[in-house]
């Protein structure tokens, strides 16, 4: 479904993506692991085409999206929704109003129809009864929920998460991976995540990359990436604070 070849990307002089490869299968869930800092999000935005690479190529499915101009990307990004670890909702808008919102902008349904469709997002995220409240109002688990419910209204091919349950409590950051993947069982979308839940998000993901220093270092599931015997994959996934990643040596 996305796939990055050889993607360079520099600010300054600092370099973020260097040379990296990545395929993300369609329909499966894809989990994106690495220590803070090496360019999770900038990928992610190379992705949705938000950023373009100095070097490289960006396809989502089949397509080049490097050089687009902006009306042919705008369709390209119609595939695409997008889940921010803030939930990114509208301070002065209730809940209704934030998860209608891409309705009301994007589509001629009219108010009936955007009741309803607003009314089964929000019923297939677990929430019942929060329509009239505002962000503030709302838990952290509790807004990350109504984000997942906007993202999904418009059927997306493919939802990017960027570290979707950062701030949350052990027990809501459960609950928010378990809705993931039970929405993505559902729906059948392509998923991205960025994440840094270890070992939770060996449970919702398919597939996990392992980005360091601007590379993918290994790609497989769940199972072959805790198995892995490269010595910065090791030592990320256990927490040492003994090895490569803190001493700068891959």
């Amino acid at each position: 479904m996305i796939k990055l070849v050889n993607v360079h990307k520099s600010f300054a002089n600092q370099t973020v993506l260097n040379g990296l490869n990545l395929s993300i299968p369609a329909g499966k869930t894809t989990a994106v692991i690495g220590p803070s800092g090496e360019g999770k999000s900038v990928m992610l935005k190379h992705m949705i085409g938000l950023l373009e690479p100095d070097q490289g190529d960006v396809f989502v499915d089949d397509r080049s999206i490097v050089g687009l101009r902006r009306s042919q990307l705008n369709t390209v990004r119609e595939k695409f929704a997008m889940v921010f670890q803030n939930a990114a909702l509208f301070d002065s808008m209730t809940v209704y109003e934030n998860v209608a919102f891409p309705l009301e902008e994007k589509t001629n349904l009219g108010p009936d129809e955007v009741r309803v469709r607003v009314a089964t997002a929000l019923q297939e995220v677990g929430l019942r009864n929060v329509d009239h409240k505002y962000p503030d109002e709302l838990s952290g688990g509790m807004k990350k929920r109504v984000g997942l419910a906007r993202a999904l209204l418009l059927e997306p091919c493919i939802v990017l998460f960027d570290e979707p349950t950062t701030g949350l409590d052990p027990v809501i950051r459960r609950s928010i991976h378990q809705l993931i993947k039970e929405t993505q069982q559902k729906f059948g979308f392509t998923a991205v995540i960025v994440s840094h839940d270890i070992p939770d998000i060996f449970e919702v993901a398919h597939y996990v990359a392992m980005l360091y220093h601007g590379e993918i270092l290994q790609f497989g599931t769940p199972e072959e990436i805790q198995a892995s015997e490269h010595p910065v994959v090791r030592q990320f996934i256990s927490g040492s604070l003994d090895g490569p990643i803190n001493s700068g040596v891959v």
